[in-house]
């Protein structure tokens, strides 16, 4: 699904992106700790069958993992990095397509930034909105 999110329709949608941002989470902390052991049983010499099998396991978790991302992205929001959750919302400010950017941890949504900037680039919503005539507006 695609759409260009508000402000308060990217609110609206924050209780069930996180519970899914979590579990996505969760499903990564699992695939690093079956990865270990599968490093594991690849030190300890065990044979082909054990191998086999955690391999598979890892397989099993790695793709549970991509669905959960695509449920996310399904949702129109767009993961910039698990490891640090980042999550953008595509919007549109005075006739330009931008970004709004959450934090996971973050209450609401309260930062935006361009299409062709990063989290660095992030500048705080205006308390107004985005109906202003220009990004120096924004800054009153």
């Amino acid at each position: 699904m695609f759409t260009h999110y508000t402000v308060d329709g990217a609110n609206s949608v924050l209780p069930e992106l996180r519970r899914k941002f979590n579990e996505t989470l969760l499903q990564k902390t699992k695939v690093i700790n079956i990865q270990e052991e599968l490093q594991n049983v690849i030190d300890s010499e065990s044979g082909f069958e054990k191998y086999f099998k955690k391999k598979q396991e890892l397989n099993r978790a790695v793709t549970i993992l991509y669905q959960m991302i695509q449920e996310i992205e399904d949702m129109g929001i767009m993961i910039k990095s698990v490891d640090e959750g980042l999550l953008d919302f595509p919007s549109i400010k005075n006739d330009e397509e931008i970004w709004l950017c959450w934090k996971y941890g973050e209450e609401r949504i309260k930062f935006w930034h361009r299409k062709d900037e990063g989290f660095k680039g992030r500048k705080p919503i205006p308390q107004k909105g985005f109906n202003l005539i220009d990004d120096l507006a924004d800054l009153r």
